[in-house]
C-alpha cells in the first residue's frame, strides 16, 4: 500500500483548457490524471451525435488529447481516469488505442464501464414497476419515451476500481458521479473498505474539489479575485490522499492561481443542496462535518469527514426534445438606452401577439442591466448607460411559431426605436429544447461492466 497518491484534475467540463491535462503530468509528478467532460446536456448531444453516427458520442478532443499525452502518462506510470466515453466508451478507447499504435506504444490496458446507458430498456425497467418517476414533478417516464433523447445511470467508483485491479492504465467511462473519478483510486490503492463510509465521504468530497478543474485553484472565484496570481496560466488543483483519509489541495509550483482556504471553501459550495445529506453511489457525505486548514504555499488540508451508509438508488439523468427556441438580440445606444431596448421588446411582443403566434414562453433580458440579476435588478439612472442589449427569446412546441419570430426581430431596426445596432449572423433559427429529466432506480437493476482492451 503507497503512503500517499497524487490525483490531479485535467478538465471540469467538456471544453476546458485544452492544455490543462497536459500541463498536469508534465510540471509536477502526479500518479494518476482525472477527467470530467460530462454535464447533464452533454449527454444528450453526444447520444444524438451517436445516432447520426455509430462510431461517434464521446468527446472527440479526448483522443487527439491522448495522443500528447500517453507517452508522457507511459513514462511516468501515470494512470488516466475519465468518463469522457459519453454514450460509446468502446468507440473511445478503440480511437485511443489507434492513437497509441500510431506512437508505437506498447503494453496499453484500456478498461471501458459500460451498463450506463439505459434508453433502450425503458420498457424492461417499467415493467419491473420502477416508473423512472421525474424527482422534480413525480411524472412518470411513461408519457415521454417516444420524446426521450438520452437516459444513463450514474455509477460511482466501484466499476473503476475493478478495473484499476484489473490492471487497466487508462479508463474510460460512460456517466460516471464526478466524484467517483476521484475516489476510485483512493479506495484502490489504499484499499478502503466500502463500508467504511467516513473514507467514501472523504474521497467523495476530495473528487467533488477537483470536478471543477480550475475552479479550486482561483477561477470564477467570489473573494478578492483581483488578487489571484496569473490566471492565465491557472494550475488545477491536485489532491494528495493519504491512506488515514487526510487529503491536502494542492497545484503545481510553476502555474499560476491560487489554493487558499477561500478558494477551496468556495469550491465546496458549488451545488451543494442539503449540505448533511451529499448523495453518492457510495455514501451519504456530509459537507458540515468538513475541517480545512491552510497550511501555506498553495496546500490546504481536508480531514475530520464523516459519512453514512449509501441509498438503495442510482440517480438517472435522461433527457428529453421539448420543442423550439430562438434567440436575438438588438443593441440600443446612449441616450435612453434602456428605454428604447424596452420599447423595442413591447413592440415585438404586440407584433407576434397580432400574428396569432403561440408560445409557451417569451423572455426578454436587457444586457447591461437586468440579464444577471433579473427581478432583482435596482433602478438606474439610464443614461448612466451607454449601450443595452435587448435579448429576446421564445419557447414553443410549434415549429413554425418559433421560425416566424426570427423574421420580426430584423425590422425593428428600420421600425422601431433609433439608435439601434449590433444585428449580425442572420435571422435567428429554431433550435430544439432539450429538458432535463432527474429520476431515481434501483441498484439491483442496473449492473456496471468491465471490458478490458489490451495492446500488447
Amino acid at each position: 500500500m503507497k503512503n500517499k497518491i497524487s490525483i490531479a484534475s485535467g478538465q471540469g467540463f467538456w471544453g476546458d483548457l485544452i492544455d490543462a491535462p497536459i500541463h498536469q503530468v508534465t510540471k509536477g509528478e502526479v500518479d494518476y490524471l482525472v477527467m470530467d467532460y460530462l454535464a447533464e446536456v452533454t449527454m444528450s448531444i453526444l447520444q444524438k451525435q451517436n445516432n447520426r453516427n455509430p462510431k461517434l458520442g464521446y468527446a472527440r478532443d479526448l483522443p487527439e488529447l491522448m495522443k500528447k499525452i500517453l507517452p508522457i502518462c507511459k513514462e511516468k506510470g501515470i494512470k488516466v481516469i475519465t468518463n469522457g466515453g459519453g454514450v460509446n466508451p468502446v468507440c473511445c478507447a478503440d480511437a485511443i488505442l489507434e492513437a497509441a499504435i500510431e506512437l508505437g506504444i506498447k503494453n496499453l490496458d484500456i478498461a471501458v464501464v459500460l451498463g450506463d446507458n439505459i434508453k433502450n430498456r425503458i420498457d424492461e425497467i417499467i415493467s419491473t414497476g420502477c416508473e423512472l418517476k421525474n424527482m422534480e414533478t413525480g411524472e412518470s417516464i411513461q408519457n415521454y419515451k417516444e420524446k426521450l433523447l438520452s437516459a444513463n445511470v450514474y455509477f460511482g467508483a466501484e466499476p473503476i476500481v475493478e478495473a484499476l485491479q484489473r490492471g487497466a492504465d487508462i479508463v474510460i467511462t460512460g456517466r460516471t458521479t464526478d466524484t467517483g473519478l476521484t475516489l476510485a483510486p483512493m479506495i484502490y490503492e489504499f484499499g478502503w473498505d466500502l463500508n467504511n463510509y467516513d473514507l467514501m465521504a472523504t474521497g467523495t468530497i476530495a473528487g467533488h474539489i477537483l470536478e471543477c478543474g480550475g475552479q479550486a485553484t482561483g477561477g470564477n472565484f467570489l473573494g478578492d479575485w483581483e488578487s489571484i496570481d496569473n490566471l492565465a496560466e491557472i494550475g488545477f488543483p491536485i489532491a494528495e490522499a493519504y491512506p488515514n483519509g487526510d487529503v491536502i489541495i494542492t497545484k503545481h509550483e510553476s502555474t499560476g492561481g491560487r489554493v487558499s482556504f477561500e478558494t477551496v471553501a468556495e469550491q465546496l459550495l458549488y451545488e451543494i443542496g442539503d449540505p448533511r445529506e451529499y448523495i453518492t453511489p457510495e455514501c451519504v457525505a456530509d459537507f458540515t462535518s468538513v475541517n480545512l486548514e491552510d497550511l501555506g504555499n498553495d496546500r490546504v488540508k481536508v480531514y475530520g469527514i464523516k459519512g453514512k451508509p449509501a441509498t438503495d438508488f442510482y440517480k438517472v439523468s435522461a433527457s428529453y426534445s421539448n420543442g423550439y427556441s430562438a434567440v436575438g438580440s438588438l443593441t440600443y445606444s446612449w441616450p435612453q438606452a434602456l428605454t428604447k431596448a424596452k420599447a423595442a421588446s413591447d413592440i415585438l411582443k404586440k407584433r407576434l401577439e397580432n400574428l396569432n403566434l403561440k408560445f409557451d414562453e417569451i423572455k426578454t433580458e436587457f444586457v447591461g442591466y437586468d440579464s444577471c440579476h433579473g427581478p432583482l435588478s435596482k433602478p438606474i439612472d439610464e443614461n448612466q448607460l451607454n449601450e443595452v442589449m435587448m435579448r429576446f427569446a421564445v419557447r414553443s412546441n410549434d415549429y413554425f411559431a418559433v421560425e416566424r419570430f426570427g423574421k420580426e426581430i430584423a425590422p425593428l431596426i428600420l421600425t422601431g426605436p433609433p439608435s439601434v445596432t449590433g444585428f449580425a449572423g442572420g435571422r435567428p433559427r429554431p433550435s430544439e429544447v432539450i429538458a432535463f429529466w432527474p429520476a431515481l432506480i434501483r441498484k439491483e437493476l442496473v449492473k456496471p461492466e468491465v471490458r478490458i482492451l489490451e495492446l500488447k
